[in-house]
């Protein structure tokens, strides 16, 4: 009997240390858990300091505004591609800016335009362009897009209207203060750049 007795109480002290294990390892995963998603959390809130006292801001996910930086990054480029004023360091400045956003292929035409000698041609004119994005494709999953504007090209003589359409891919690189969207425009090619209208300006 005693010995049954001893028996009886080693396997009902294995069956609590057991007991007390297994509660232990669930009661650490559940910390552990409750743990990771509150610093989770805590990586999606960003604090604004307002006169030094901080507001909590929630920060989107990254991915759903995606969509939205693409389209801004390839509107930003264009404008400081096409939208110009007769001033050379004006230009310089633009092209530079431009530059940023895009691959080799945006050098490409920029080296071309020089040497057509466009830009000496707004220089001569006195032109002022102005680019007004009319829509912009986006295949997301390609990461392919496809741009439709019209370029406003007002001289001293007239105001000449082109409708232009464009096509590129984006790559995502990490930002910086020069690419602030984290994205390059690469295989840029211009495939439309033809006058919709001339208006001749009265000179009298």
């Amino acid at each position: 009997m005693l010995i049954k007795s001893i028996e009886s109480k080693i396997r009902l002290a294995t069956v609590v240390a057991l007991s007390s294990i297994c509660c232990s390892v669930l009661i650490s995963g559940f910390a552990l858990f409750s743990a990771y998603q509150q610093v989770r959390v805590a990586r999606q809130s960003v604090y604004i300091l307002d006169n030094n006292v901080p507001i909590l801001a929630r920060q989107t996910d990254m991915q759903m505004n995606r969509p939205a930086e693409y389209r801004a990054h390839i509107d930003l480029f264009h404008s400081f591609f096409f939208s110009l004023t007769p001033d050379d360091k004006y230009i310089q400045y633009q092209m530079k800016k431009a530059m940023y956003l895009i691959d080799e292929s945006g050098i490409n035409q920029l080296n071309n335009l020089k040497e057509k000698g466009y830009f000496n041609s707004i220089l001569s004119s006195s032109s002022v362009l102005t680019l007004e994005t009319d829509s912009i494709l986006l295949d997301v999953p390609r990461k392919y897009f496809r741009y439709y504007g019209k370029l406003k090209i007002d001289r001293r003589s007239a105001t000449l209207t082109r409708s232009l359409i464009t096509e590129g891919s984006l790559k995502d690189i990490p930002r910086s203060d020069n690419n602030p969207h984290g994205l390059l425009i690469t295989g840029w090619k211009t495939l439309e750049n033809k006058d919709l209208e001339n208006v001749q300006k009265n000179t009298l």
